[in-house]
């Protein structure tokens, strides 16, 4: 509450508006309300303020739960004034853009901090997720063979080279798999992955065991008696779990089992090398880079030919007849994509249940997959606007004007309602509110601008810290100091320049310094002393510390580790073989280190 105080203030000043009845009007509804005011309600809030920019007037619709004098709210009415009518809620010839980011910023800053939600909001997850799957089955059913044959034109169109130069690699065994990062379904973690010994008839078919896991024939003779080949109907399923989104509602992903997790990553390599080495595909869609997108929604903001799309649950509604429909006319990508996704599910409360979506998040192919999809969509849409069947010489007049990374949608504005009937014609959902078209305000990957000014937002992700054991607090809070010196929260900062300063050495530090510092806007970094052998400035601070799992590799797992290292260089960690996995504590200790 009080950094939120110095926030408000902050905030306030830049307007020149006292924030001191809002703040106690902040206060008041905390001390009902808890926490949830700041990271539901608040939230809310600023959601209304978009919408009321995207269709150029407040209505009674918005800030519901907030006094409202006609359809201006009384709480921020003064900032809000500078952006509306206070009299009819009509925008502003020349709304306040300094108003609009601080309200922003104000509203939303605590919306995705870091903490678990009630179980009663984790069970309606849940329940969303399975309700997701009737809706995606519905949408097969319902699915025209008309609208279908569209689609697979106009995605032979846009993919036939990637597709076919993938194809070639499965037919010739050219796949190069990897383990993930993350958890998988059956509990391997690190090192132990290469010792799996789990393996599916389906990938045998298009992936043999002795090829991709194996090092060599005669290990594969060595593994073969414990090798244990489930078929279809005995196949490990995918774990549906809840893990930390907003205090709303948790994100729902899927730990995949090893094997799967194993080749959906070569496929995926291939798909974003295929996509970035095209000069064609590049400049369409990315599964690395989100600055394209962000750069478009700049100047849709200023010119306004340009809107930014939003999908709700995005992922869990791409179903497994579009990407066998984008995929039908490459047989061995095609079977390959199939024997890399898991068919079932194990969700609490609900027991296994087979799946109509291609993946949830958790497959490594989820990603790609939903972007391809999306952008095929978006493509029909156009073809129906024009009424006319869609040409290369026609999306390559669209390239720079069109963009999709993930669920993040780039569309000229004359076809925006085209592509989104298109999207929801399969199933799709649209998100409304967070799509913008008509005023000035876009938002993509996290970007958002008005008329050309960036008014994106600092996050909160974590509690603030109350004493130097508040490990994860720390890391959070010195990263969000430092995000909030770089828009110009003096104020801001120096509240939590003073609280840092009572748990942790805090020097001035540059970017790049592996020293929990602060970053200052001159560039000037504090210098304790100089090492003279590497001849740096060096200074004494705190750095974060890691305890890797003791997860030991030898013999012919070690060996297949070895022959998957992509690149020339050696394994940057000498202990690779000993140490793996995710940390299993994270830590912060004082030490010397370069101050650059």
């Amino acid at each position: 509450m009080l950094f939120l105080r110095e926030v408000l203030t902050e905030v306030g000043t830049w307007c020149c508006i006292s924030t001191t009845r809002d703040y106690k009007y902040i206060s008041s509804r905390v001390e009902h309300e808890g926490l949830s005011f700041l990271t539901i309600a608040l939230p809310d809030f600023g959601k209304d303020l978009e919408k009321g920019l995207e269709q150029g007037h407040l209505d009674s619709s918005l800030f519901c739960g907030f006094r409202k004098k006609g359809v201006m709210p009384l709480f921020l009415g003064g900032m809000l004034s500078l952006v509306f009518n206070s009299i009819d809620g009509v925008l502003l010839d020349e709304p306040s853009v300094v108003a609009i980011r601080g309200i922003r910023q104000l509203t939303l800053m605590f919306s995705k901090i870091g903490i678990e939600c009630s179980d009663e909001r984790k069970d309606a997850a849940i329940a969303k997720y399975i309700q997701c799957e009737q809706d995606v089955k519905e949408s097969d059913r319902n699915l025209s063979p008309a609208d279908l044959s569209a689609f697979e034109r106009v995605g032979q169109l846009l993919f036939r080279e990637l597709f076919s130069t993938i194809d070639s690699s499965v037919y010739y065994g050219k796949i190069l798999p990897k383990h993930g990062p993350g958890s998988t379904a059956d509990g391997l973690l690190g090192n132990k992955k290469y010792r799996q010994l789990e393996w599916t008839s389906r990938l045998e078919a298009v992936f043999p065991f002795g090829e991709v896991v194996a090092p060599n024939w005669r290990s594969y003779m060595e593994i073969m008696p414990s090798l244990n080949i489930l078929e279809p109907g005995a196949e490990r399923p995918v774990k549906v779990i809840t893990v930390p989104k907003t205090l709303k509602t948790p994100r729902i992903i899927a730990k995949e089992p090893t094997c799967m997790q194993y080749m959906q990553q070569g496929i995926l390599e291939a798909i974003t090398e295929g996509i970035e080495e095209s000069d064609f595909l590049s400049r369409l869609i990315s599964t690395k880079s989100q600055e394209p997108n962000r750069r478009l929604a700049l100047r849709g903001s200023l010119s306004g030919e340009l809107a930014t799309l939003d999908l709700s649950e995005a992922s869990d509604r791409v179903s497994n007849q579009h990407v066998r429909a984008l995929l039908r006319f490459h047989p061995h990508l095609r079977a390959a994509v199939d024997a890399t996704r898991s068919r079932k599910a194990d969700v609490d409360g609900y027991g296994v249940i087979r799946l109509a979506k291609f993946a949830s998040m958790g497959s490594a192919l989820c990603f790609p997959f939903e972007s391809m999809v999306f952008l095929t969509l978006l493509f029909v849409g156009v073809e129906r606007e024009l009424n006319t069947p869609l040409t290369i010489a026609t999306v390559k007049s669209l390239l720079g004007k069109v963009r999709v990374y993930g669920d993040d949608i780039i569309v000229p504005t004359h076809f925006a309602l085209s592509v989104m009937k298109s999207l929801e014609s399969f199933g799709i959902k649209v998100n409304k509110r967070k799509s913008f078209w008509n005023g000035k305000f876009r938002e993509s990957c996290g970007a958002e601008y008005y008329n050309g000014t960036d008014v994106s937002i600092v996050r909160v992700r974590a509690m603030l810290p109350a004493s130097r054991k508040d490990t994860t607090e720390i890391i959070s809070t010195v990263s969000l100091r430092n995000q909030l010196s770089d828009q110009g929260f003096d104020r801001s900062v120096q509240f939590l320049d003073s609280l840092l300063e009572k748990v942790i050495p805090f020097p001035y530090v540059g970017r790049e310094s592996p020293i929990l510092g602060r970053w200052s806007p001159s560039g000037l970094h504090q210098v304790d002393r100089w090492d003279p052998e590497m001849q740096r400035p060096l200074v004494k601070g705190v750095v974060v510390s890691s305890k890797l799992p003791d997860n030991s590799l030898d013999g012919w797992p070690a060996l297949m580790k070895w022959f998957l290292k992509r690149g020339d260089l050696p394994f940057a960690d000498r202990n690779h073989l000993q140490y793996s996995g995710r940390p299993v504590s994270v830590d912060i200790k004082t030490r010397w280190r370069s101050a650059v």
